[in-house]
């Protein structure tokens, strides 16, 4: 495989209109060219029969029955709380959000 270029990363970068001064375009056009030959090394493997996965390992979801307890008393929460208003916690409003 040839190595990437250079220009075929700085013409991806003017595509998805990102500017990259000379310093980034030399650093990213190594890492892009070692994630190609990765992806090239991953490329010739023989993988007849392996089965595809999306994790190495069998997950197995543990969950346990529901069962109904006891929670906390709202108001006993309410009282540990830093700020309340109007029986619900108070926080900060949030920047650019209209009230």
């Amino acid at each position: 495989m040839a190595r990437l270029s250079r220009e075929e990363v700085a013409k991806v970068a003017r595509l998805a209109r990102i500017a990259l001064d000379d310093a980034e375009l030399e650093r990213f056009t190594d890492q892009l060219a070692q994630v190609l030959e990765h992806a090239a090394d991953l490329e010739a493997l023989d993988l007849a029969g392996v089965a595809p996965t999306a994790h190495p390992h069998g997950l197995v979801n543990v969950v346990r029955e529901d069962e109904v307890r006891v929670s906390l008393e709202r108001t006993e929460v309410l009282a540990q709380a830093p700020d309340v208003a109007e029986d619900r916690f108070s926080v900060p409003r949030i920047i650019g959000e209209a009230p």
